[in-house]
């Protein structure tokens, strides 16, 4: 008997419901996970919200991490009791278990604990590819960091520090700014407070910035726009607060002759080489600690419609989990 959430139609924090299942032996080329933590990310109130459609009823949460309780045919490399992590493309990791491709899943190292690794992959693997392979960030640059405090956001402010970038961050609190400058940010911007344009204009001498990592949307795309310099990158890699639409793509001629790019995580992890790659800097980076994950909540898996409610009110900091 597993323990499952779901929705049976899209919409707010209240449509995510919990049903008794049983679950089947695992198929074919599958195995059986029992969750021990489970990671919560934007792109899971995407998904309850219909901003990504999904197929309904449907089942939410691409990250976790729990230990292998059985092995489906034709599945090799992973055992009975091995601790493994996950990132998706499947929903379904709000659960106590679950059935899954094995090709979905990592082993992980000892010297990572469950709660970190839940925390850290879906975020991290996606700050190893936005910096690393997409805008390939580059030492000296400077770029800006939307929601500098936010799970990602921590993530990449360290990520960026480490390989020489100069970062801007922006924050809606003082709070969430010593956690952003605790990360390495150089430079804060309360953007409830300030023009952020303005700012970053100012910070960087009128240049304005080589690159903007953009997980909020539709409300920072003009700001975005106005804070990157001469053939910059624009980063827009969510929609905390809406998509980007309705996009005339001569703005970014008017602007500067900018680029600007709408990446997504399995793309940049849908070769299994990539993949083993990206998760191997992943776990180098934090070894060597210029990248350290911060929790800053912790919910039971039950209480995950809170969590959804927090998150998306701006009242978490670094990354929330919820413990099954």
């Amino acid at each position: 008997m597993a323990r499952i959430a779901r929705i049976e139609a899209t919409g707010g924090p209240e449509a995510i419901a919990f049903h008794d299942v049983d679950l089947p032996p695992p198929a074919e080329g599958e195995v059986q996970v029992r969750n021990s933590v489970v990671g919560l990310n934007y792109i899971d109130t995407y998904h309850r919200r219909g901003i990504y459609p999904v197929t309904l009823p449907s089942p939410l949460g691409v990250e976790g991490v729990g230990v292998v309780e059985a092995v489906g045919d034709g599945v090799s490399g992973l055992a009975l009791g091995q601790r493994v992590g996950y990132f998706g493309p499947e929903l379904g990791a709000y659960a106590t278990h679950r059935n899954m491709a094995a090709t979905s899943l990592f082993a992980l190292p000892d010297d990572v604990a469950d709660d970190v690794a839940a925390a850290a992959l879906l975020k991290g693997c996606t700050v190893e590819f936005l910096v690393e392979r997409c805008a390939k960030v580059e030492a000296g640059w400077p770029v800006l960091v939307h929601a500098a405090a936010g799970g990602v956001g921590l993530i990449l402010v360290q990520w960026l520090k480490a390989i020489g970038a100069i970062v801007i961050g922006t924050v809606s609190t003082e709070a969430k700014a010593e956690q952003a400058r605790a990360a390495g940010a150089d430079h804060i911007i309360f953007y409830r407070e300030e023009d952020t344009a303005a700012r970053v204009r100012e910070i960087t001498g009128g240049k304005g910035v080589r690159v903007v990592f953009d997980g909020i949307g539709q409300a920072t795309w003009e700001a975005s726009l106005d804070s990157t310099g001469p053939r910059g990158l624009i980063v827009s890699y969510g929609n905390a607060d809406a998509p980007v639409n309705n996009v005339n793509l001569g703005v970014l001629a008017y602007k500067g002759s900018l680029f600007t790019t709408r990446p997504t995580l399995f793309a940049y992890y849908a070769d299994p080489a990539e993949r083993a790659a990206g998760v191997a800097r992943l776990w180098e980076m934090m070894r060597s600690g210029k990248v350290s994950i911060s929790i800053g909540q912790r919910y039971a898996l039950e209480d995950v419609a809170e969590a959804h409610r927090d998150l998306e009110a701006g009242k978490t900091v670094g990354s929330t989990v919820l413990l099954v």
